[in-house]
């Protein structure tokens, strides 16, 4: 959540952020209106409660006619002391009913618009022409058939649509991933976490995922817990209501988790391989820095991720996302696509995002610097996101007789093959 204080000092700057977001200004006026009656309401109790208790010294000392119109005074007073309490608890839920449903502030330099207004802001590596080679490339979906490496039949007949297996070499070119990536993040001071899948209601909410993306997670009514679309919400709960010194700044976490998504608003894309799927494995990167570290240290999970595609030798681009594309706790994000050669395009591979400090607000997360305590800021950055880096490994390492070049790095985790070769024709 944002701090009420700019809020009420800046207005403006809440309300064309809103705009930007493609959301409703409305809710700007509606929470500025809820605050001061929060806030009068609580000024109202608080005088209420000081007569009160003023009155209260003075009946022991009153006789007579005196005492009883003091007596009628205070049951009068306890009266509207009651009212004003319910008047202020009332305003402080709106308050804060209305502050959950409100964006972080986009960073001045996104780019206003939506899904397709980002800019392109780097790109990296070479894209084949495999029409220069002699041969028309393969989906991976084909070649994951031909190597034994993916079964998304049986995937559906035990699970339904956008579930799969990934077997034999599949399987093996996962944990190669996995291992490779954590080996990067632990090389570059992270600590490597394996985090629960499942987490409370406040763990979700805090992280802002309760929000707009509700409709993509699934929920466990019958334990009220919900299953992890990605171990950046339990990353980011894990000092929750907790005071973090300065000195123990930044503190750096990659956590590996499954992650599990609805899909709610892709009905009909992608609905073929294992792109968009309900069910995958995640190495993710999280930060907790001062605030204001924060801009430098989304550079910093950028330069991994770019670190970490340019290993696999994939052609990709990095864009600035636009202002409509963000997440509600995001104030700017990176995305880093990969040229996927059969779709003829870039595709997401990794996001980082700056959520300032919109989710250590929520979550109550705090750092102590000196006497200070204030918020901290907290950054979130996807390394490997497993099936869609299988999708552009074998995409685009696949040779013309179906066996996919494997790269360097992760030779050491698949018992130094240099290719996939076809199980099957």
């Amino acid at each position: 959540m944002i701090d009420l204080r700019l809020l009420r000092e800046d207005p403006d700057r809440v309300r064309a952020s809103q705009r930007a977001r493609g959301e409703d200004v409305a809710l700007v006026d509606a929470l500025i209106s809820a605050d001061e009656r929060r806030r009068s309401s609580g000024v109202r109790f608080d005088e209420l409660r000081a007569e009160q208790r003023q009155l209260g010294k003075l009946i022991p000392k009153a006789a007579g006619e005196e005492k009883a119109e003091l007596l009628k005074k205070a049951g009068q007073l306890a009266a509207d002391v009651k009212t004003a309490d319910a008047e202020r608890d009332t305003a402080d839920a709106e308050t804060q009913e209305l502050l959950l449903r409100l964006g972080n502030l986009v960073h001045p330099d996104v780019p206003v618009g939506g899904e397709e207004d980002f800019v392109t802001l780097e790109t990296h590596g070479t894209i084949r022409d495999f029409g220069a080679e002699g041969f028309e490339p393969k989906d991976h979906l084909e070649l994951g058939q031909l190597l034994g490496a993916i079964d998304v039949e049986r995937g559906a007949k035990v699970s339904g649509s956008r579930f799969y297996f990934l077997t034999g070499v599949g399987a093996l070119l996962e944990l190669a991933l996995v291992n490779a990536a954590i080996a990067q993040a632990t090389e570059a001071g992270f600590t490597p976490m394996l985090t629960p899948a499942l987490v409370r209601p406040q763990s979700m909410a805090g992280t802002g995922f309760l929000g707009q993306a509700a409709q993509d997670v699934y929920h466990l009514d019958k334990d009220d817990l919900y299953l992890v679309g990605t171990s950046e919400v339990p990353l980011a709960a894990y000092h929750m209501d907790e005071i973090i010194d300065v000195e123990r700044l930044p503190l750096r976490y990659a956590g590996f988790s499954p992650c599990f998504r609805r899909e709610a608003g892709s009905h009909g894309k992608d609905t073929k391989g294992i792109f968009r799927v309900h069910q995958f494995d995640k190495v993710e990167m999280f930060s907790y820095v001062a605030p204001e570290d924060s801009e430098a240290e989304h550079q910093r999970l950028l330069a991994w991720e770019k670190q970490w595609l340019t290993s696999l030798e994939l052609p990709f681009r990095v864009i600035d996302v636009a202002t409509g594309d963000l997440g509600a706790s995001a104030a700017r994000k990176f995305d880093c696509e990969a040229w996927i050669p059969t779709q003829g395009k870039y595709r997401e591979l990794t996001s980082t995002s700056d959520c300032t400090e919109f989710q250590s607000r929520r979550l109550s997360i705090r750092v102590r610097d000196g006497k200070q305590v204030r918020p901290l800021a907290t950054l979130n950055g996807t390394l490997c996101a497993v099936p869609r880096t299988i999708v552009a490994i074998l995409e685009n390492h696949q040779q013309a007789d179906g066996s996919v070049y494997v790269p360097e790095v992760l030779r050491p985790y698949l018992g130094g093959r240099e290719v996939l070769e076809p199980v099957s024709r």
